[in-house]
């Protein structure tokens, strides 16, 4: 029964890579119908000149040859939740979902939510998409934002931006980055004609890109202010005695990758939204104790 097994498997895997090996033939025959014909190594005309066999031949590193990236995860995860397990009893620490801050961030993998932070496990509840924006259309976002005041009662919002963003990066380019990109990258291209004035007179081109950074940053904090569920939490907060300030809290800060450092950025978010106020405000008492 082994050697049987052993033998479907090989048959198996040869008829996967013979596949692989048909179609990429099938592929890059198509892209040169255009050129000359020539003679393969079998004699028969061809645009190509080789046969599918002679194509796996030459490929010696097929996807199916790949070691697969799960078995590496899964054994660092084994490690991870060890050492988790060390540290108390997870039932106790993570049986309830009580998270101190909404995280809303870019989707950059150099941007990681709870490590930067240095918080744990179940400390932060993170959103994340390209640019970190907080666009009213997008479900996603408006799903999290209502879902972290409204039932996980957090107390603090935090919108971060990085340096080293390819969507900022992408939106300052006069080119089509082809929808649903280009559709989602509009966002910020509005932020740009917004704050046009002052970007254009930065002349340096990194710096001028830094500043649209922390520009960005802003703008989706503000955008989350206009919310309705975080202006009806902030107005319920107010007539709650055991709350000290106004929540959520929105606090705009941008990350640095080269340094691995954030900053809060200095925002007087009262002002901001003061000039506004007849627009976006849902409540007659919404920019008081802005924090």
């Amino acid at each position: 029964p082994g050697a049987r097994h052993s033998s479907c498997h090989m048959t198996t895997l040869n008829v996967v890579r013979k596949w692989v090996a048909a179609t990429r033939f099938s592929r890059m025959h198509a892209a040169r119908l255009s050129s000359a014909p020539s003679k393969g190594k079998s004699g028969a005309p061809s645009g190509l000149g080789e046969t599918a066999d002679e194509l796996l031949a030459a490929d010696q590193i097929s996807f199916v040859d790949q070691p697969d990236p799960t078995e590496r995860m899964l054994k660092q995860n084994r490690a991870w939740a060890a050492q988790l397990r060390a540290q108390g009893d997870l039932i106790a620490r993570f049986r309830e979902h009580k998270p101190k801050s909404l995280w809303i961030g870019c989707a950059d993998a150099r941007v990681p939510a709870n490590e930067l932070l240095g918080e744990g496990p179940g400390e932060v509840f993170v959103h994340r998409n390209i640019a970190n924006l907080v666009v009213n259309t997008d479900f996603n976002v408006m799903a999290a934002i209502q879902y972290a005041v409204s039932v996980l009662k957090v107390p603090d919002i935090i919108v971060c931006g990085h340096y080293e963003c390819g969507g900022v990066k992408a939106a300052m380019k006069q080119m089509d980055h082809k929808p649903p990109l280009e559709n989602w990258l509009r966002n910020i291209r509005d932020v740009v004609r917004t704050h046009k004035e002052e970007l254009v007179a930065i002349e340096n081109e990194d710096q001028r890109y830094r500043r649209l950074v922390e520009i960005n940053t802003v703008e989706q904090s503000l955008n989350v202010f206009k919310t309705g569920a975080v202006q009806r939490a902030r107005v319920e907060s107010r007539s709650d005695p055991t709350k000290r300030h106004t929540v959520p809290r929105v606090h705009a800060v941008v990350y640095d990758p080269l340094t691995a450092e954030v900053k809060k950025l200095p925002v007087d978010f009262k002002k901001a939204l003061a000039d506004h106020e007849s627009t976006y405000n849902l409540y007659q008492t919404q920019t008081k104790n802005v924090e």
